[in-house]
C-alpha cells in the first residue's frame, strides 16, 4: 500500500489553511498514494480560544473538511484527516480525525482522548482542556486493504491505547501531530518507534511544522515507521511538504510473530 503524509505549516483561518493543504494533497495523490495522512490541526491552527472560537462549525460545515471530502471523491483516494477542530452538537469544541473514503464519505471519526495539559521545562505551558472535549472511546476502522488505529499527538504517550488498538486488529497506527519543538527534538521519534515495536505496527505520523501565524513553533519531522521500530521515510525538516512511503502489510504479521508481546503480556497485581 502506498501512503503519503502531507506536512503542513496551517495558519490561523480556515479558507487560508484550506488553500494551503489541497495542493499538498494534490501532489500526494499524483505520485500515486492510495492513502493520503494530514496532521492534527489541518482545518485552522490558533491557539488563542477567543480567537478561535468563532472560527469553529460541525464537521458537516468545516470548509476544509468539505474540500477534503471533494477532494478525496475527485482523486479517488482516502484521505485521513489528521484531525479538525470543529464545534460539537452541544457547542462544546473537539479536536476529531476524520477518515473520507474514495466516494468522499466519512467512514471513521475519533475524538482526541488525552488532553495537552503540560507546563515544560522551557516555561512553555499548554492547557488543551480549556478548549476542547476529550474523547471516551478508541477506534479502529478498515481503509486500504488494512485497519487503522486513530490516536492523535499527545495520545503518543500512553501506550495503553496503542496496544488496544492492536488488540482490536489495527496493524497501521495514526499519529497526526503539532508537536511543540522542545517536545519534538527530546521525544518524537523515540515514541514513535516505541508504539510500533510494542505493537508489531506501522506508525504513520503526519506533523504541523514551523512557525505558525499564532506565533506557535511545531517540530515538523513527519515519519512513517516499520512494524519492527524502523524508520521507513522521514521528512529531516520543518517546512511544508509530502512524505511518501510504501507499506509491505505481511511485515505486520512477521513481527508479531518473531516477537509476540500482544500475545505474551500477563494480568499482575499492583505494588
Amino acid at each position: 500500500m502506498k501512503v503519503a503524509l502531507v506536512q503542513t505549516r496551517t495558519p490561523a483561518t480556515p479558507e487560508a489553511a484550506r488553500d494551503h493543504v489541497l495542493p499538498l494533497v494534490r501532489e500526494a495523490a499524483a505520485a500515486g498514494a492510495q492513502l493520503i495522512a494530514t496532521p492534527e490541526g489541518t482545518n485552522v491552527l490558533q491557539k488563542d480560544r477567543d480567537t478561535l472560537a468563532p472560527l469553529l462549525r460541525s464537521l458537516e460545515a468545516d470548509l476544509v473538511v468539505q474540500a477534503l471530502r471533494q477532494e478525496a471523491r475527485d482523486l479517488g483516494v482516502a484521505i485521513l484527516i489528521g484531525s479538525a477542530l470543529v464545534r460539537r452538537e452541544d457547542g462544546r469544541f473537539a479536536n476529531r480525525q476524520v477518515l473520507v473514503t474514495a466516494e468522499g464519505e466519512i467512514a471513521a471519526t475519533y475524538d482526541k482522548l488525552h488532553m495537552f495539559d503540560v507546563q515544560l521545562p522551557n516555561g512553555e505551558t499548554a492547557r488543551e482542556s480549556a478548549t476542547y472535549e476529550p474523547g471516551d472511546r478508541a477506534v479502529v476502522v478498515e481503509a486500504c486493504g488494512t485497519k487503522l488505529g486513530l490516536t492523535i499527538c499527545y495520545d503518543i504517550r500512553f501506550p495503553a491505547l496503542h496496544r488496544a488498538l492492536a488488540l482490536a486488529g489495527a496493524e497501521v497506527l495514526t499519529v497526526p501531530a503539532a508537536f511543540t519543538r522542545p517536545t519534538g527534538q527530546a521525544h518524537w521519534e523515540v515514541l514513535l518507534r516505541a508504539r510500533a515495536i510494542e505493537t508489531g505496527s506501522f506508525v504513520l505520523a503526519p506533523a504541523q511544522g514551523g512557525l505558525h501565524e499564532d506565533r506557535r513553533g511545531t517540530y515538523g519531522h513527519s515519519m512513517v515507521i516499520g512494524p519492527w521500530g524502523e524508520v521507513l521515510a522521514h521528512l529531516d525538516h520543518d517546512a511544508p511538504g509530502v512524505l511518501l512511503a510504501d507499506l509491505d502489510l505481511a511485515a505486520v504479521a512477521k513481527a508479531r510473530r518473531a516477537i509476540p508481546a500482544l500475545l505474551n503480556a500477563r494480568q499482575f497485581e499492583g505494588p
